[in-house]
């Protein structure tokens, strides 16, 4: 699946491949968790949170990856957390599902939710 056509966040993970399932809504367990006061929505054919209207967390399974999209100021603040990682301009790729870092995500998560000015 690289860019999903589904309505919604539930349809999308019922759509994901089995061995991908179980990572994926525990991806969305924790944004739910930690994203409070954020809209969870589908942009871009992908689960997006954001805050007063702009998107500031998204996921996605493509191809290749499961794909974490970031904001430029908490990669930055993350970076030799990131240092290791397979890093795009504005993702965090893994390949596999157990080579998520969930620590990691919940740690880029809780740094998404403090407000940004």
């Amino acid at each position: 699946m690289v860019q999903s056509s589904a309505a919604d966040v539930d349809t999308f993970l019922d759509e994901v491949t089995p061995e991908r399932q179980a990572a994926l809504r525990r991806i969305r367990q924790l944004c739910l968790q930690e994203l409070t006061g954020f809209t969870e929505s589908m942009q871009y054919g992908m689960p997006t949170y954001s805050r007063d209207g702009e998107g500031s967390f998204a996921f996605a399974s493509q191809k290749q990856y499961i794909s974490l999209y970031i904001r430029a100021d908490v990669r930055d603040a993350h970076a030799p957390q990131l240092a290791n990682h397979d890093m795009g301009k504005s993702c965090l790729r893994f390949r596999t599902p157990d080579k998520i870092d969930f620590d990691l995500l919940q740690s880029l998560l809780q740094a998404t939710a403090r407000k940004v000015d």
